[in-house]
């Protein structure tokens, strides 16, 4: 009989695509079931695990070998374990645990949103009820705001090298469109004579000041409430922190908040950005690239922009340049970019 060809057309992809949101459930019931804690505590079977989170022992068992076909557990002789990924990110008892971020990655208007792709695909944008991200909706970004802090860890830990705290100058950092607060927190608490000034709407506002109370900077931590576009931002900031908003805006909006941004800026202050950005090829790196998709579903004209494109918005917005900065191991990039030469 001859060995079918590595190359013979095979649907067998296709049939997984279509039944990929199964991986989304059974992570999300591994996590709301804890499972993932239980097991890395000993409770290692369908039976110890059923005694453990009160679930049937038969229903356990099934989304358990999913979750090892998935590739978050292992099995060996009918018991399960962690993989390395699950054990640090899925484990409530690790300290990078991740579990947080499904209350605002799992929310159902995400799964709506991409319910109407096709419906989005066909006008440009969002058809959804979220899509207008120049108002406060409360429901949206403080579940991002008390779902997402540990996720960022990464990324404010690199900006905070970047811009140097640890040196311990003094200086002014305004964080726009905080949310939780914890990339300018990060930068208060490696350098004890920052200042942080955050921008975000009220009921967001009341986030970040908890989690700076938590990290014990709330007497360096001030808030300017409302609009990035329109609340009155101050001036003479020596970094102003941009993380993950230019994506919701086109180019336009873009342009006319990095001009408040080199208003605000001193005369030798840098605008620090965090963002996916994909190579030009807009289809590299994946995670950057499949970004674009969130985008369309969830705003009216929002992307994931490439480097080039950040660069000329920001040069038109009056910054004489732009550097790009990889993170390691993170699928965002930093943009520093100066406000003379």
């Amino acid at each position: 009989m001859a060995t079918p060809s590595a190359n013979r057309p095979n649907p067998e992809r296709i049939y997984m695509l279509f039944n990929a949101f199964q991986n989304t459930a059974a992570l999300h019931s591994g996590i709301e079931l804890d499972v993932f804690t239980a097991i890395g505590s000993g409770s290692n079977t369908p039976a110890l695990l059923a005694a453990k989170t009160g679930a049937s022992e038969r229903g356990l068992r099934i989304l358990c070998d999913y979750l090892t076909v998935m590739g978050l557990l292992t099995k060996e002789d009918g018991r399960y374990g962690l993989t390395a990924d699950s054990a640090l990110f899925l484990d409530r008892h690790s300290p990078a645990n991740l579990t947080a971020v499904a209350g605002f990655l799992g929310a159902e208007w995400h799964a709506q949103n991409i319910k109407s792709l096709t419906a989005a695909v066909r006008k440009g944008g969002t058809v959804g009820v979220h899509g207008d991200n120049t108002k406060p909706q409360n429901e949206v970004w403080v579940a991002f705001a008390r779902s997402m802090a540990q996720l960022t860890a990464p990324a404010a830990n690199f900006i905070a090298q970047v811009i140097g705290a640890p040196e311990g100058q003094s200086c002014t950092v305004l964080d726009i469109a905080a949310g939780h607060g914890m990339y300018g927190i990060t930068i208060a608490k490696k350098n004890p004579n920052a200042q942080i000034v955050a921008v975000d709407w009220p009921a967001v506002l009341h986030v970040a000041r908890e989690n700076a109370e938590t990290h014990g900077v709330l007497d360096r931590y001030a808030t300017r409430p409302g609009s990035a576009f329109e609340t009155d931002l101050g001036t003479d900031y020596d970094y102003v922190l941009l993380t993950n908003i230019f994506h919701h805006f086109d180019e336009t909006a873009c342009e006319a908040l990095m001009r408040r941004v080199h208003t605000a800026l001193k005369a030798d202050g840098k605008a620090i950005t965090l963002e996916f950005v994909p190579n030009e090829d807009r289809v590299t790196p994946p995670a950057a690239a499949a970004f674009s998709l969130n985008m369309l579903v969830g705003t009216e004209a929002g992307d994931a922009y490439t480097f080039s494109e950040y660069e000329r918005m920001f040069r038109n917005a009056g910054f004489a340049k732009t550097e790009l900065h990889d993170i390691p191991h993170a699928p965002q990039r930093v943009l520093v970019s100066e406000k003379s030469s």
